[in-house]
């Protein structure tokens, strides 16, 4: 099954920039439509970001003017350019498909936004 590698997160103050990377184990993913979802403890993961095959995204409110997300085929992977950062962005981010999460999850990266 394709595995998926999360990168890119760290620790910003309110207003800063982080660029997170998914780099995905098979190009089979670049047909995929895949989302960036963030988990904080005791919820659920949210979907914030989805971005289909053909290029075509979408975004949850509360992010929407402020993170970016794109993908590059070539290299099997999918990007989140978050900028403006939030205290309440912080969490762990992952990727997978979407609607529905269809492969293992990867062990995401942490973003830690201080205020």
């Amino acid at each position: 099954q394709v595995r998926l590698e999360e990168s890119g997160g760290g620790s910003v103050q309110a207003g800063g920039s982080l660029s997170l990377s998914c780099v995905a184990s098979e190009s089979i993913f670049n047909l995929y439509t895949v989302a960036w979802y963030r988990q904080t403890p005791g919820n659920q993961r949210e979907m914030v970001a989805v971005i289909n095959g053909g290029g075509g995204t979408n975004y949850d409110e509360s992010v929407k003017g402020r993170f970016t997300i794109s993908r590059d085929n070539a290299k099997a992977t999918v990007y989140l350019q978050m900028n403006s950062l939030k205290p309440w962005d912080t969490a762990v981010y992952y990727c997978n498909t979407y609607p529905a999460p269809k492969l293992n999850w990867g062990q995401g990266t942490q973003v830690t936004v201080s205020s």
